[in-house]
């Protein structure tokens, strides 16, 4: 038995919007790519949260190594990395460093994510 396919009309308008609405450039790619980068591991993404779960969105080191599990220089390396890509800012009072989401470092990006 013969079975007989629709054929679509491949000419008709995208069913979804594009990712982007405009071309990014060369400065814009790498920029965003090392803001991502920031966000690709696992512990970053945990470390943010829990700073930005935190009391004023405010964390000190000394609250960020047993939730994850890590030393506290491991800790302090990814929470370098975020600070560097914009999501985080430090400060220091006595011997521990505090660490506070950027207002709006989250949006920016998922204004670049949303399609719509």
């Amino acid at each position: 038995m013969t079975t007989l396919l629709e054929v679509a009309d491949t000419t008709a308008a995208a069913c979804c919007t594009p990712l982007v609405r405009e071309q990014l450039s060369a400065s814009e790619a790498e920029r965003l790519a090392g803001t991502m980068k920031a966000l690709a591991d696992p512990t970053r993404l945990r470390l943010l949260s829990i700073v930005a779960a935190s009391e004023d969105a405010e964390a000190c080191v000394c609250d960020l190594i047993e939730p994850v599990g890590l030393s506290q220089p491991t800790v302090s390396h990814h929470l370098k990395i975020l600070t560097s890509a914009g999501f985080l800012t430090r400060s220091k009072r006595g011997t521990w460093a505090y660490f506070r989401l950027v207002p709006g470092a989250l949006d920016r990006l998922s204004k670049f994510l949303d399609a719509s």
